[in-house]
């Protein structure tokens, strides 16, 4: 437990917390939203800097990241906690730990130090703050990512997008890569499925990304809920006209889960109109994930001659044929860090 970052002090020993968009403020012996962040006698802490609940070695394609260092290893951490409430969460039992049971908190001791010297002793060529929302965890995912990017580690954070400006300001410097959930393209699905709003997602995105970020994007689509014409094509739309067709733009299949059991399966057919669309508004790369066996929505097209650059089969990349940014086929240029 350590004294948390980004919060002010207020009268009655009450704090304001900046970490994330909800800015909570915290009456004494009280938590934030993210149910990991106390206030004690006025002095803000984290119940979690190095509380790991998950430490894994995944394929890199598995965060999803397919444009940087395509079949390399990425070092995966996480600890409990969300500053998100969805529905849907796919990793309930982890990231709403605290918010469903009384306020556990659960996790194996870690330092800085272990978690940089497995990666590099285990081959990984990153470290991954993911599973749960990184952004609960930030002075432990600021520790790691600093002392990483002096060992050559690159870093990447797959999030909801929710950290304030001045969160992002912090982590810029020691950050590669991050996928971000652009759960929906409407305020009100925010606020009622994931107790959260849009504009803050679609700013952290922009400046991520105006920052020189490798920024790839994950929809999670759901029937009913996000899946009709109009929504797809205004994602779409900010991905090109604000972030740039060069985005990568992941369309996942929805399975029920958690507290969102009345919807069934997203049908494949939709994630293929999903695609379909993302590409006539222009974007280079959009995939499909989440579907047994459908390899082929996973793989990389050349924008310039259409071959396949980048064979992948369940989140592992099982030919590469990107030469220094470059098509082998045309020489077209493979927008990532290859």
């Amino acid at each position: 437990m350590i004294e948390a970052l980004l919060y002010t002090p207020l009268e009655n020993d009450a704090v304001s917390c900046a970490l994330c968009a909800h800015r909570c403020k915290i009456a004494n012996g009280k938590r934030g939203i993210c149910q990991v962040r106390e206030n004690r006698n006025g002095t803000l802490v984290s119940l979690v800097y190095g509380k790991l609940i998950a430490q894994h070695v995944d394929p890199i394609e598995k965060k999803p990241i397919f444009h940087m260092l395509p079949g390399s290893r990425s070092y995966s951490i996480a600890t409990v906690g969300c500053n998100f409430k969805c529905r849907f969460c796919q990793n309930a039992d982890i990231a709403q730990m605290p918010a469903d049971h009384e306020g556990t908190i659960v996790g194996s001791d870690a330092t800085p130090e272990t978690i940089v010297a497995d990666a590099i002793a285990k081959g990984c060529d990153s470290i991954a703050y993911t599973y749960t929302e990184p952004t609960v965890f930030f002075e432990f995912a600021l520790d790691v990512a600093r002392m990483a990017h002096a060992d050559g580690l690159r870093n990447i954070f797959v999030t909801n997008g929710y950290m304030t400006s001045e969160a992002l300001d912090i982590l810029l410097p020691v950050l590669d890569a991050a996928n971000v959930d652009l759960k929906s393209f409407s305020e009100d699905f925010y606020h009622q499925t994931c107790g959260a709003r849009l504009a803050p997602v679609k700013e952290t995105l922009k400046r991520m990304k105006k920052a020189g970020i490798l920024v790839e994007v994950t929809t999670l689509v759901i029937p009913g809920r996000n899946d009709s014409k109009a929504e797809l094509e205004a994602i779409a739309r900010f991905l090109v006209e604000d972030l740039g067709p060069e985005t990568p733009w992941h369309i996942s299949r929805f399975h029920p889960t958690y507290r969102l059991t009345d919807c069934p399966p997203t049908p494949v057919d939709t994630l293929t109109r999903a695609r379909e669309i993302g590409m006539a508004a222009g974007l280079r790369y959009v995939y499909i994930g989440n579907v047994p066996g459908g390899a082929s929505g996973e793989n990389t097209i050349c924008p310039g001659c259409g071959n396949i650059v980048v064979n992948r089969f369940q989140y592992r990349s099982r030919t590469n044929l990107i030469d220094a940014n470059h098509c082998a086929y045309c020489n077209h240029v493979i927008d990532g860090i290859f």
